[in-house]
Parts: C-alpha cells; structure tokens; sequence
C-alpha cells in the first residue's frame, strides 16, 4: 500500500459518492485531454482512467503514490508526470480539463499556476478547503472577497458545486470541503494586461482597510485619485471596476505576473 504524508498536505478521498458527484459534473462539460492534479491513492482516478475516448495525464509529486498508481492501473503507464504540479509546463499542446483533490498546502498556487495557462485550460473542477473555495466563489462586498476571488472571477465563471465533510478523507481533516467549478468567460472583461490587473488587484488588497485612494496612490496620476469612485474600498469593487480601472493606471511601468504564495 502506501503511507500518508503530512508534508505533502495528503488527505486521501474515500467516499465513492464524492468520487462520483466530481466525475459527473467533470462531464457536464465535454472534453478530449484530461489532467488530474494530486491522484494520491487513486480514488478519483480508477474513474477517470474509464472515461471513454479521453487523453489521460496525472501529475504526482510522491514517488510512494506513483509507484502504487503503476503497480494498481498499468493503463497510467508513461500517463503520471513525477513532479510538482507548480513545477511543470502544460502537458497538453491543446485544451485540456484540470481536476483534482487538490492539496490544501498549495492549493492557491495551483489557481495561480492555472491562472498562467488559462488559454489551454477551459474548465477546472478542484476539492479546496471549504474557506477557500467560498472566498474563490465569493461576491464583492462579501467579507471573504479578496485577491484570489477577483483574479480567477477575471478569467473564469466559478459555480460553488458542493461541500465535502471530514468524514469523505482518510486521515479526516479538521475542516470541511468544497468543491468548485471554474469555466473559463473569455473576453467577458477588458483590461490592459494581466500584470496591471493582477499588480492593481494585490496592491488594492494589500490594505484593504483603507480606501482606495490610500491604498493605491502610487498607481494612479493625483487627477484621476480625486475622484469619488476612490472614496470605497477594496472589497466594494467588482471584477469590471477593476478591469475598468487599469485602463486609468499610471503608464510605463511594467508588472510582470509572477507567482506569488498568497494569493488570499
């Protein structure tokens, strides 16, 4: 068998009702290339690996969990990248779907990481930490709406599916799941570039408690600051107001997107 690693954030999916649910509403959404992310003990996989007519990659970082995926389905042969998620290039040169009980250590990174590739990835279904999914899913002027809620609504539609309790894990975790869908909106909003959208975005929420006009003085000309629309805060802009608003950003200064370990 193998052994669980709390190094790795590993949490093992046992409930085949979960397992069922996600593959269901995995194929609301038609698809040809499939990655999951973090296969673990292959709970999720020995579903997916039926899938018919369907180009299956896994990503698994754990060589313990690699060797067991081999021994139990030889179909994975040459299908399981041995590395970090976070670490590798698209596995796919055309779209591909991403789904996965994702590890809650890295579970942000890895929406950043698909953030990066939201050209060749349409749709995502992942298992987060319940407070997770709910501030990705999260509308303005929710107290849990943040960086990582406007950065993913910018590229993606994101549908709260359903939550998972403890119970669903071996060893359980001490907080709920959630699973979410994200469906890619393209072109839904306009903005400059992803690295004045993503710098405005951080650099918004970086002091959320100050208004607008304090918290991002240094992007912007005085003129445009003057106005009212800065009276608010961060969390009172929708996606659209800050979309809007790169178009007013001061020029010549570029922001590279980088990734970055809070996104929160």
């Amino acid at each position: 068998m193998y052994t669980l690693k709390k190094s790795l954030g590993q949490h093992f999916l046992r409930d085949e009702n979960i397992c069922r649910k996600i593959v269901d509403a995995l194929q609301e959404h038609p698809f040809s290339r499939l990655l999951e992310v973090g296969p673990g003990g292959g709970a999720l996989t020995k579903y997916l690996i039926e899938l018919p007519d369907v180009d299956f990659k896994a990503v698994e970082l754990d060589e313990e969990k690699v060797t067991y995926l081999m021994q139990t389905y030889p179909v994975l042969k040459d299908r399981i990248v041995h590395r970090s998620f976070l670490d590798i290039a698209p596995p796919f040169n055309e779209e591909f779907t991403v789904v996965g009980n994702f590890p809650y250590n890295i579970s942000t990174q890895i929406l950043f990481k698909i953030l990066q590739w939201q050209e060749l990835v349409p749709v995502t279904i992942g298992m987060f930490q319940k407070e997770v999914a709910q501030r990705v899913a999260a509308p303005e002027g929710s107290k849990v709406y943040g960086v990582i809620s406007v950065l993913v609504q910018a590229f993606y539609e994101v549908e709260y599916l359903f939550d998972v309790s403890q119970q669903s894990f071996t060893p359980p975790p001490k907080v709920m799941s959630g699973v979410i869908r994200l469906k890619r909106t393209p072109g839904k909003y306009q903005f400059t570039s992803k690295g004045d959208l993503f710098h405005l975005v951080k650099t918004a929420f970086n002091q959320r408690r100050k208004t607008l006009r304090n918290a991002v003085k240094g992007l912007f000309e005085p003129d445009v600051l003057a106005d009212d629309f800065f009276n608010k805060r961060a969390e009172q802009l929708s996606v659209a107001d800050f979309a809007a608003l790169t178009y007013k950003m001061k020029k010549g200064q570029p922001r590279p997107v980088t990734p970055e370990n809070d996104l929160t």
